[in-house]
């Protein structure tokens, strides 16, 4: 367990956090002086009489519940900060995690997570705190910058005592006691400021806000909306903001645009549209309100939208409802825009938050919208950090905002483009899980998501960082020393890595695959002319039997370790399965053929044409002490269909015939292609290819969702002209007709794909000459047995797991033979451990290393690094990918930067035992378990949970079974408590860091370093 309360650090403290931290590492709450907004003219927006340099910030919510929140958004570009809202009910016990912005963002509770006067504090703080870093960084006197309060949801909530404090308060603050504390606390320490004098901090207004939004919940009664906002014009003379609910749009227009857009799991309740304010009852409130605000010579306008309630369905998040915000959110709130505005004939103010983003903020802008809040893109990688980008790309526009009216026409425009934004789309980001199966450690945890994700575990970041810096041999070094297929892997690729690519949490993923083939095209004649022939130093010979990408890889790493390889094969050419059936508009033979140089440069020997039924023993017979099986998956997995089955082939025969001969095929006029997988999109496109078809159908028994072949081949086979026929599965075959079983999606099945259920009774018919079977190969286990391999229950090989051998000595398979059909990296894989497990036996190095020795400018490394992170930037060339790469592998933060509160925390260690300089330090006391951390972390653990934990209380260290310390005497010689996997010791520091106990010297100099270096983070 843990506590989820928020401990609110003094105003003192806070400042004094600031500049320490900055002195120390050039940030101030984790936000990199690089990311600092620094305005580049004097554009300026006005709002209810006040200014401000940017119409951008923090939305209601996580990001603005605390000062170091709000702090962290204005350092990098916000100017308006929508507080986060406060009601009466302000003692919620809000279930754990609340948040889950994987992709869209659902959250469970978004009010203020503080007593409503404990959020005042924060507020009247963090307004001290920005006009001291706006003066002391950006030397700004005049306040260019505005808070606007937010409050829920009844009349008589909103008119209590402790509410109405907090608007009275926030209204002018002179009087309280956070403000005289905070002003006294600028004063006695001005001396410790450069351009700060008494007369400015004297200057600071207490009038902090003089507008408010009202956060209508769902289901509130129209009547009580119209009374809460007359009442804030007319008694609280405030200008005034109301939240418009997505609800307006009706159940039919919401189910709408999610379906069509792929958002067809999110479960929504009719009863949220019908128990809310209707449209029409909306536009007429919203007439009267104008009206009464003029007449209270004050200003007011519509906040385009609230969150949308939806279903809990699958245990996403504690409870049976959450509201969703983020990119699916957008198509809805621009088009409830641009409806409400054309009501009022452009004449009304629309504050904006519902998806925003780099992407589009700058045309919600050039419409007349502003401000503008966001909340989602925040949570993502980048966080805060994002402002910057937003504001840049607002600061020229600013120039071209006259008119107080909208721009009917441009926000039509937008609203109409909305529902085709690929930004926007499902399948921009369509289940994709950048977790790994790893567990989190406590101390060096960066890791790049992209190389763990690779089977290979190639290295990623460095060869992209060489291909962008020209370097391409280098890069070619990088990729061969742990993959000998660079330019098959290069092109076609299931590319593993950008599923995992951190990128995807951004825009997209770094075309990862393209650069390879960039450093391929550029690197290999140079590399080939560098390296000798290899010859071999051990009289162990290994015997591999397939030249595919399994034999082939395992060959290469045996010859590059010093043993004598050859590869056998029953055909007439190394490379398997690429070679004879990958068509080649997908591949072309000499990309493969200088891969087969490379492996060949190693010293490996060929012989083909060999019969594959040769078995082991006669190759140890000749002198093979070692024998590797990769033989592929030899059998055709049939299609279980009646009728005329002489006009049934398999995908796999199918494309080997036509890569040898295609003018020799003859298939008629129409081809039904069974499957969904990459081996079915090549066989339609190649059918496509032979004289005389003109249709070609893949027919499949679930959705297009469903199939597991890329996203990119399926793009393919649509572009060149497959016709998909879905949910269908064949019966028949008979005369020329194809007959199918129509289909329906059932429950989820194991692998989280809908089950099909057969339809009683329907069927349909398609006029088909020939249907090519992509439903898999299988494994020959007929082959094993014969040769005394040992197969168990439901076909599994008996393999040591490690090594890949089998139960008979010094034999091994793997690939294809041993899981069934797999990817060319996958095989290569199982290749890779096949050779290091005989190279091991036999006593000899297993080279990975790189040739050349690669060396980076690690000062401009880091500089670049930081200045990527926040900033979205999708592909633009294919062959020029490098600069997105956020290089995960030298620095992650990524659970520092997504955490709301800042209760995640870089801190550089020099240590024994440290691999990586910069350690992850978690503070107890800032974090509410929010759970963002978890969602992008890309281990498999909460970072709340593992990571060394810095507590601030006695009750909050034994609270907790984070491993852990408490600094509980800070003298000439330190005292902390310390819990390691449960166990608790004390632990005495010295002057020279020095402890009295022996502890993990890692752990020792991280938490030294805190005590040495970072006293303020714990001195609260």
């Amino acid at each position: 367990m843990m506590s989820d309360k928020m401990v609110q650090i003094p105003f003192n403290k806070l400042v004094n956090w600031m500049f320490e931290e900055y002195k120390r590492t050039q940030t101030i709450f984790g936000v990199s002086e690089v990311k600092f907004f620094k305005k580049t003219n004097d554009q300026q927006i006005k709002l209810f009489g006040e200014t401000m340099e940017t119409p951008v910030g923090p939305a209601a919510g996580p990001h603005t519940q605390l000062a170091q929140n709000i702090i962290a958004s204005y350092l990098s570009g916000s100017r308006f900060f929508e507080l986060k809202s406060v009601q009466i009910m302000d003692e919620l016990e809000i279930p754990k995690p609340c948040i889950l912005a994987e992709d869209e963002c659902y959250n469970t509770e978004w009010s203020t997570e503080l007593p409503i006067m404990g959020a005042f504090d924060e507020y009247v703080k963090a307004w001290f705190a920005l006009h001291v870093l706006q003066k002391e960084f950006f030397n700004q006197s005049d306040r260019r910058f505005m808070f606007n309060m937010s409050v829920g949801y009844d009349l008589k909530g909103i008119q209590s005592p402790k509410v109405d404090e907090f608007v009275e308060g926030l209204k002018d603050a002179s009087k309280t006691a956070i403000f005289k504390e905070c002003l006294a606390s600028l004063l006695e320490n001005v001396d410790q400021f450069e351009k700060i004098d008494r007369a400015f901090i004297e200057q600071i207004s207490p009038n902090i806000c003089t507008s408010i939004t009202l956060s209508t919940m769902h289901g509130c009664p129209p009547a009580e909306i119209e009374a809460i906002i007359k009442y804030l014009l007319s008694e609280k003379k405030l200008h005034t903001f109301v939240k418009m609910n997505p609800t307006l749009l009706g159940y039919e227009y919401v189910r709408n645009t999610f379906d069509k857009m792929g958002y067809k799991y999110i479960s929504l309740k009719e009863e949220s549209f019908t128990h809310d304010l209707q449209f029409k009852d909306g536009v007429e409130m919203l007439k009267r309100l104008k009206a009464f605000a003029a007449d209270h010579k004050k200003d007011f306008g519509v906040k385009m939208s609230n969150t949308l309630p939806v279903k809990i369905t699958k245990s996403e998040l504690p409870g049976d409802e959450m509201y969703m915000s983020g990119r699916a959110l957008y198509p809805l709130t621009i088009n409830l825009a641009y409806k409400l505005a054309a009501e009022f004939k452009g004449d009304l103010n629309i504050s904006y938050s519902g998806g925003a983003d780099a992407f589009n903020i700058g045309r919600i802008f050039e419409t007349g919208i502003q401000p503008i809040t966001v909340a989602t893109t925040l949570l993502k990688p980048g966080a805060y950090m994002r402002f910057k980008q937003m504001a840049d790309l607002l600061d020229p526009l600013m120039a071209n905002q006259q008119s107080s009216k909208l721009d009917m026409e441009k926000l039509k425009a937008l609203a109409e483009s909305s529902f085709d934004d690929a930004n926007h789309l499902k399948e921009k980001r369509d289940v994709i899980n950048r977790k790994t199966e790893l567990k989190l450690p406590i101390l060096d945890c960066f890791i790049a998501p992209c190389t763990v994700g690779c089977p290979i575990e190639q290295d990623v970041p460095e060869y992209l960082r060489l291909v962008g810096e020209e370097r391409y041999e280098e890069a070619f070094d990088v990729i061969v020393s742990k993959n000998p297929f660079p330019f098959i892997t290069g092109t076609i690729c299931t590319h593993n890595c950008m599923t995992k690519c951190t990128r995807l949490d951004y825009d997209e993923s770094v075309h990862i695959r393209g650069q390879k083939l960039v450093a391929a095209e550029k690197g290999f004649d140079a590399y080939m002319q560098k390296i000798p022939t290899l010859k071999p130093v051990s009289s162990a010979k290994v015997a591999v039997i397939g030249a595919g990408p399994s034999g082939l890889a395992a060959a290469y790493f045996l010859a590059k370790g010093g043993m004598e390889v050859t590869v056998f094969d029953k055909r007439a050419k190394a490379g398997g399965t690429v070679e004879y059936v990958i068509p080649d508009f997908r591949i072309s033979r000499e990309a493969i053929s200088k891969d087969i140089k490379l492996i060949e440069k190693m010293g490996v020997k060929f012989e083909f044409g060999v019969d594959p039924k040769v078995s082991v023993s006669e190759y140890k017979a000749k002198g093979f002490q070692y024998v590797y099986l990769a033989i592929g998956a030899g059998k055709t997995n049939d299609l279980d269909i009646q009728g005329d089955t002489e006009r049934v082939m398999g995908a796999i025969p199918f494309l080997e015939d036509f890569n040898s001969n295609k003018d020799a095929l003859k298939l008629g006029k129409n081809v039904a292609v069974v499957g969904g997988g990459n081996s079915a999109m090549d066989a339609a496109r190649a059918a496509l290819r032979v004289k005389g078809v003109e249709n070609v159908y893949v027919v499949y028994r679930r959705t297009k969702d469903y199939m597991p072949a890329d996203h990119e081949e399926l793009i393919y086979a649509v572009e060149d002209g497959v016709i998909f026929k879905e949910l269908l599965a064949p019966v028949s075959l008979t005369k020329g007709v194809l007959k199918c079983q129509k289909m329906a999606l059932g429950q989820a099945d194991g692998s989280g794909r809908r089950r099909p259920m057969a339809v009683e009774g329907a069927f349909e018919e398609l006029l088909i000459d020939t249907v090519l079977s992509a439903i898999g190969e299988l494994i020959d286990y007929d082959l094993l047995k014969s040769n005394g391999i040992e197969v168990g229950e439901k076909g599994v090989i008996r393999v040591n797991e490690e090594t890949l051998e089998t139960n008979v000595e010094n034999v091994f398979i793997g690939g294809d033979a041993l899981v069934g059909p797999w990817t060319v990296v996958g095989a290569a894989k199982h290749g890779t451990i096949v050779a290091k497990a005989i190279l091991e036996k036999e006593q000899l190095v297993f080279k990975q290393e790189f040739i050349s020795k690669i060396a980076f400018n690690n000062e401009k490394q880091l500089l670049e690094i930081a200045e990527k992170k926040g900033v979205m930037k999708p592909v633009a060339d294919h062959k020029l990918e490098s600069d997105r790469c956020l290089e995960c592998n030298k620095v992650c933060n990524i659970c520092a930067e997504v955490c709301p509160n800042r209760a995640n925390l870089m801190i550089p260690v020099n240590g024994k035992g440290l691999t990586n300089m910069n350690q992850i330090l978690h503070v107890d006391g800032m974090c509410n378990v929010c759970g963002n951390c978890a969602t992008f972390c890309p281990y498999s653990s909460e970072p709340y949970k593992v990571k060394l934990t810095l507590f601030w209380s006695e009750k909050d260290f034994q609270d907790s079974d984070n491993s852990g310390f408490l600094v509980v005497e800070d003298g000439a010689e330190v005292v902390v408590k310390l819990r390691l996997a449960g166990e608790i010791s004390t632990v005495k520091f010295d002057e020279s860091g020095k402890t009295d106990v022996q502890i993990d010297e890692s752990i020792a100099a991280f938490v030294w370093t805190v005590i040495d270096k970072y006293g303020y983070l714990y001195k609260i």
